[in-house]
């Protein structure tokens, strides 16, 4: 574009294009811009309406988005005008929004309360459930069950006591009765023995009558059996008769398929002894074809050699019989007339034309049979030499697909070595690392059992406490109640295991069982008697001031 040079002269501008567009004013022309007496003025109005032609999209475009903003702003105006107002339909729905959302928060907290509550509750409901299952599960264990079954004694001990003095009570209450019960008894052992003898009666008739209705029973019985015995004698009759004749029928079938077995036989062998003799004829012609074969050619020259002479002693015997039949038609034409002469001359050199022409033909055909021979020999030969060359060409094929494979084994091979000792190398390696990580392993297994023994003696520790005061709870409870408390303070005694040995306290306080070296499989006693002492003191000659762990 041409650079514009704004002057205030006269109320006009004056500009200086170098090259104004095709669509210029009439007005410009293209002028030398160092001529300054080629110019041309433009009034403001023409330079407003060129400006305006020329930038009328973006003019447009700018109007259209001022008129959008401000209908937005009006828009947005007219918006937060009414969007307080509480008269209106969207007022009355905003305010129903609010209150509805108001509420709904309210209906949570209240829900998140009434869920805290009920979480609350199920805590305590799977407290108590816990506590439950741990009491139950403590009352599972074998000292606390024997501790109970100690508990059960000492109640069934105080039932015998109760028992034993209501036993003595009624003994005393009941003195004077005796005989009051012993005459109330008298009648009714009486009555009862009348009651039998009736009831006795009664049995035997029913028993008559019984014994008469299986005599005839009985009697209808062996009527039946009699008649059952006599329809099986008919039946055996007829099934003889039918066994005879399934017999005979068996028989003859028996008779009719070993005709046909020996006649299938005979066939067999006959069809055998056609197939071998069908066999030898093949073998036989194969034989020939193959000699054929090999004494083709020689036949064949023998044959041509055999014609020629044939053809030669025919040729002989011809001329014999040309020459009879000259001397005969020559005695003949003695006898026929003159003019006869000239047709047997003809009749002559006709018949000699003809056996020259057949003797050609033959000769013809004989050169013909000689050529297609040759040629015949001439392709086998041909055919022969192609089929070995072709034969040693397949055979160097082979041998350099052979020196291939075998070239690709040989490198399988290698790479099949390689691959070995690779993985031979990664197996060691392999091998080592797992021999470490088991050796590791076993380390790691080795303190998490010292750390599991560790806990296990301070829980049998803490379980210890927790028996011996449930156990002191109940014997003090017992004792109060005049129970005999001995069965429960022997069950409550110090020490896991159940057994009658002493108590390791290095083992978490296990009370251990001893059983005797015999087959009985019993345990060793566990109380001490004067005898220990004295056999002590016998062999010792002192008091041992700490147990063996024996005896105690």
């Amino acid at each position: 574009m041409a650079t514009v040079q704004h002057g205030r002269r006269r109320g006009q501008m004056r500009s200086t294009p170098e090259v104004p567009p095709q669509d210029a004013h009439p007005g410009m022309q293209i002028t030398d811009a160092n001529d300054l007496r080629q110019v041309t003025i433009l009034s403001r109005g023409d330079w407003d309406r060129i400006q305006q032609q020329l930038h009328r999209k973006q003019i447009e475009e700018a109007r259209l988005r001022k008129i959008k903003e401000e209908r937005e702003e009006r828009k947005n105006k007219s918006k937060d005008r009414v969007q307080n107002w509480g008269n209106t339909i969207a007022g009355q729905r905003q305010r129903k929004l609010e209150a509805r959302k108001l509420r709904e928060q309210k209906e949570e907290a209240e829900k998140c309360q009434i869920d805290i509550e009920e979480a609350k509750y199920q805590a305590a409901q799977r407290k108590e459930a816990i506590d439950k299952a741990k009491t139950q599960q403590y009352y599972q264990t074998d000292r606390v069950k024997g501790f109970h079954s100690a508990l059960m004694l000492t109640e069934v001990l105080k039932e015998r006591e109760a028992q034993l003095e209501l036993k003595r009570l009624q003994e005393q209450a009941s003195h004077g009765k005796d005989r009051e019960w012993l005459e109330i008894a008298n009648k009714e052992h009486e009555e009862a023995i009348r009651m039998d003898q009736s009831k006795a009666a009664e049995r035997i008739l029913a028993a008559a009558e019984n014994q008469n209705f299986l005599k005839a029973q009985i009697t209808e019985h062996h009527r039946y059996k009699e008649k059952a015995r006599l329809e099986d004698q008919v039946e055996g009759e007829e099934l003889q008769k039918l066994s005879i004749q399934n017999k005979l029928e068996k028989e003859r079938l028996e008779a009719i398929r070993r005709d046909e077995k020996q006649q299938l036989l005979d066939d067999n062998r006959q069809q055998m002894q056609e197939r071998s003799a069908l066999k030898k004829l093949q073998e036989n012609q194969e034989d020939e074809e193959d000699e054929e074969c090999r004494v083709f050619a020689a036949a064949k020259r023998k044959m041509m050699r055999l014609r020629a002479e044939k053809e030669k002693q025919l040729h002989t015997e011809k001329q014999k019989q040309l020459e009879a039949i000259r001397e005969k038609l020559a005695a003949q034409l003695k006898q026929k007339l003159d003019d006869e002469d000239e047709r047997i001359r003809d009749a002559v050199r006709e018949a000699e034309e003809k056996r020259a022409l057949e003797e050609a033909e033959k000769e013809g055909k004989m050169k013909k049979v000689i050529q297609e021979q040759a040629e015949h020999r001439n392709l086998q030969m041909r055919e022969a030499e192609q089929k070995r060359k072709e034969e040693r060409r397949q055979e160097l094929e082979t041998i350099r697909i052979r020196q291939a494979a075998d070239e690709i084994f040989r490198r399988n091979e290698e790479e099949k070595r390689t691959r070995k000792f690779d993985e031979n190398r990664n197996l060691s390696k392999f091998l080592l690392d797992q021999a470490d990580h088991r050796q590791a392993k076993v380390v790691e297994e080795k303190e998490q059992n010292l750390a599991l023994d560790k806990a296990n003696i301070a829980l049998l520790a803490v379980e210890e406490q927790q028996f011996q005061e449930y156990a002191n709870k109940v014997i003090d409870h017992c004792e109060k109640g005049g129970r005999n408390v001995y069965p429960l303070r022997k069950a409550a005694n110090p020490g896991h295991g159940g057994g009658a040995g002493p108590v390791f306290e290095g083992k978490g306080g296990i009370r251990p069982s001893y059983m005797v070296m015999d087959k009985s499989g019993k345990q060793m006693p566990h109380y001490q008697r004067d005898s220990t002492e004295e056999t002590k003191q016998n062999i010792h000659d002192t008091q041992t001031k700490k147990r063996l762990g024996f005896v105690w």
